[in-house]
């Protein structure tokens, strides 16, 4: 027998056809002359035929799949196909083969079928488990960033101090002149619209409270936050999807470089230090703001103004602010990065993940800020 691959005609009247020799790779050809001998023999009006491969010498995925494939233009034409006395290793190829194929059969089906509408409980199951989905990946994130931060902290001299530094100019030293206008007039805001109800009352003095505990425990941290979120929060993501397209974070994997320590770590830690900073600034031109708009309104001078400040206003709300300050810069820092990591190779997907990092942050920061109050009103603080 040749290594080539034969079929002969079983002599009995099953119509039976033997498959030997060589169906592999090497011998298409030959394979595609014993695939047409197949479809001359259904040409004689044959409904049913049986492959015997008991003289089948070799075979291999290639000759599996062209076999396959003829078999199902057999099965669309309503004919029969029985195997018989196949080797069993060739049987098992022929198995993963036919279960590749039929998957991607599935798969061509559901795209075909994409724009066809599906019920409510559908769309409610496929939305949740995105959702689960997307949580699973935000976890995994922020398990590497813990562990990588405590590989470097072990590490001193792996400390990327000027890059720290780098960051907190940009998050935080930059920001100044933005976080401290808004404050300013969020100040001049918040005693104004005091000034009316409190004159009514002869309780001039008390805007000193309202806006030294609305400032300081609620106001500053918040919208602080909100416009870092919008500005670092949207840059983080944007330069680390930017590097996700160019290949840069690929590169870096290659050459042995850990994304997460070059391009999270320093950001985090730099936003951590800067916001509590900011917050304190906003604080303080947010007071200072109150403290105008109180003079010209309320008739309160300045000196009353701070003295009352000092003896009302205690340090645990000042605390509260910086403390949620810094969950803040985390929940920013570790959204934007993440979402950066997200992008996927197209610019699009850089200005889609920047929105929805500014999205996810603010909502996430207004979120946190409520469960803040339920807790520290429970705890009484």
């Amino acid at each position: 027998m040749s290594n080539t691959s034969t079929i002969a005609n079983n002599p009995a009247p099953s119509g039976a056809l033997f498959l030997s020799g060589d169906w592999t790779a090497r011998d298409v050809a030959a394979i595609d002359i014993q695939i047409k001998a197949i479809d001359a023999q259904l040409a004689n009006g044959q409904n049913e035929i049986e492959l015997d491969g008991s003289q089948l010498k070799k075979m291999d995925s290639a000759g599996v799949w062209i076999l396959q494939h003829a078999l199902a233009t057999i099965r669309q034409k309503k004919k029969k196909v029985r195997l018989l006395n196949w080797p069993a290793q060739y049987q098992r190829l022929m198995d993963e083969v036919e279960k590749i194929d039929s998957n991607k059969v599935d798969a061509t089906v559901v795209s075909a079928n994409a724009n066809i509408k599906t019920g409510f409980l559908y769309d409610l199951g496929k939305r949740s488990a995105n959702a689960l989905n997307s949580l699973d990946m935000v976890l995994s994130f922020i398990g590497e960033v813990a562990l990588c931060f405590l590989q470097v902290l072990r590490q001193p001299d792996r400390w990327r101090l000027r890059m720290v530094s780098r960051q907190i100019q940009i998050a935080g030293l930059n920001a100044l002149p933005i976080i401290g206008v808004t404050s300013f007039l969020l100040g001049i805001v918040i005693a104004y619209q005091g000034a009316d109800q409190l004159k009514h009352y002869g309780a001039n003095i008390f805007v000193v409270d309202l806006l030294g505990y609305s400032m300081l425990r609620e106001f500053s941290p918040l919208i602080t936050a909100i416009i870092v979120a919008g500005r670092s929060g949207s840059a983080y993501a944007a330069q680390i999807g930017s590097m996700v397209v160019n290949e840069e974070v690929d590169a870096m994997r290659t050459i042995g470089i850990v994304p997460i320590e070059l391009l999270v770590l320093p950001k985090i830690i730099a936003l951590v230090v800067a916001l509590p900073l900011l917050t304190v600034f906003s604080d303080v031109t947010g007071v200072v703001g109150g403290m105008v708009m109180a003079r010209s309104q309320l008739e309160v001078d300045l000196t009353e103004f701070l003295l009352r400040f000092g003896h009302e206003v205690h340090l645990p709300s000042f605390l509260i602010g910086v403390g949620k300050a810094v969950v803040f810069a985390l929940v920013i820092a570790t959204v934007g990065c993440f979402q950066g990591f997200q992008t996927k190779a197209n610019a699009d997907s850089v200005g889609q993940q920047t929105t929805r990092s500014v999205v996810q942050s603010i909502f996430i920061i207004i979120i946190f800020d409520a469960l803040f109050s339920i807790v520290l009103n429970l705890i009484d603080l």
